[in-house]
């Protein structure tokens, strides 16, 4: 039996650990440059305050309804979330971290489910102070349907494993609500009059093969009650790495793009070493705010390194070309990004013919720094590339605390 763990409304739910006051509040949390509602607590969705608004539109409303507002707080949310994830590695040794705010559980072996997943909730709650909502299935397709409805139980916790039961539930579900089935894969079905989960799963295995690839035929399977998509204990190596982040301010100014574009490949940089990786290609972008009315500019441009290399001072000199060569006066750019391609394990490393001293020199160097930033936070000791980022940096206007990452700003209780 499979379990799907997942935390109801994450971000506000983290706001809200630090900030009791916030329980009975409407809650928002904003996205990049405070652009867009990301999340929502249940009572500003009685406000009827939608999933992506644009905030400058209902700002009126944040003030009229006394509505929190935050800007999205990525350290903060990602430290609980590995908070989460390492307690649920106590109720099961299965686990798959699915996302940040959700996780697959093999409770297979209990007695009562529905009470061990009841003690899962209770100790979450215990130990993070999130509040976390449980479907139970004999997979993850009808798992998170079940999770669906648990989120509407007082209980918080659904388990779905009669087939009568779980036949009126997917009558009630419609198609374009089933986990993997996209907006294009739901127009299909629709033009085959097949509008709800019970009609997919009773659609022929073979024509769902044809009609939306094997992908589409393991959905139906699943919501047949077997299981085609284990759990992946092991997180898939990465392919590649990127960095980007849309500025405050619109820019047209290089030397800004270019202190941005270091600033993102050290981020990138510390993630591949982190996981011993190297990169046998770089990518840089550069584009234009396409929601403006002034001209529109994008592009990029790739490079294949002729050995790999996880060297932030390396990889440096060839975004530093990259963007000089895509840049082009008479645009105000909205966003610069760095990709990281081709990763294999730092031990595949082809050795050189050449430059082999400095790039020995170059791995100390980011040893120590890595040594250094992880001892000390990851802004204690950078390039001198990396200038201020005042004039290019995301507006965070209303961020809290780094409550759990940061002492400087920890929660102090008078």
């Amino acid at each position: 039996m499979i379990a799907l763990v997942d935390c109801n409304n994450f971000y506000v739910s983290c706001e809200r650990v630090f900030s009791p006051a916030l329980r009975k509040r409407p809650v928002v949390v904003l996205s990049n440059n405070d652009g867009c509602v990301i999340a929502r607590s249940e009572e500003a969705k009685a406000l009827e305050i939608t999933m992506g608004a644009p905030f400058f539109k209902i700002q009126y409303l944040m003030e009229k309804e006394n509505v929190a507002v935050f800007s999205s707080n990525y350290c903060l949310y990602g430290d609980m979330s590995a908070r989460v994830m390492e307690a649920l590695n106590c109720f099961s040794p299965e686990t798959e971290i699915y996302s940040i705010d959700e996780a697959f559980l093999n409770l297979s072996g209990e007695q009562n489910l529905a009470a061990q997943a009841v003690e899962v909730k209770s100790k979450l709650k215990k130990w993070t102070g999130l509040p976390v909502s449980i479907g139970i299935a004999p997979n993850k397709t009808l798992a998170k349907i079940a999770n669906r409805i648990a989120k509407k139980s007082n209980v918080g916790v659904f388990e779905l494993t009669n087939e009568k039961t779980r036949d009126e539930i997917l009558r009630e579900i419609p198609v374009k609500d089933v986990w993997g089935i996209g907006y294009n894969s739901a127009k299909k079905l629709s033009l085959l009059g097949i509008e709800n989960a019970l009609q997919l799963k009773n659609l022929d295995r073979r024509h769902a093969r044809k009609l939306l690839s094997v992908t589409g035929a393991r959905i139906v399977e699943e919501l047949n009650g077997r299981i085609c998509l284990p759990l992946e204990l092991t997180p898939p190596p990465k392919k590649s790495i990127t960095c980007s982040r849309s500025f405050g301010a619109l820019t047209d100014n290089l030397e800004y793009l270019k202190e941005a574009l270091d600033s993102y490949l050290d981020q990138t940089c510390r993630k591949m070493r982190r996981k011993n990786l190297t990169a046998r290609a770089v990518t840089v972008f550069l584009t234009t705010n396409h929601f403006s009315k002034t001209a529109q500019y994008s592009a990029s441009k790739t490079v294949e390194l002729a050995v790999a290399t996880n060297s932030t001072r390396e990889l440096r000199e060839w975004t530093k070309k990259l963007l000089c060569q895509i840049y082009t006066t008479g645009f105000l750019y909205k966003k610069v990004g760095v990709i990281l391609q081709g990763l294999e394990p730092e031990k595949a490393e082809t050795i050189r013919l050449y430059d082999e001293t400095n790039y020995e020199k170059d791995k100390r160097l980011m040893q120590a720094l890595d040594k250094i930033s992880n001892k000390f936070g990851r802004e204690s000791i950078c390039f001198g590339v990396q200038k201020s980022r005042a004039n290019w940096q995301m507006k965070q206007e209303m961020k809290s605390s780094k409550f759990t990452t940061c002492f400087r700003e920890m929660l102090q209780i008078p």
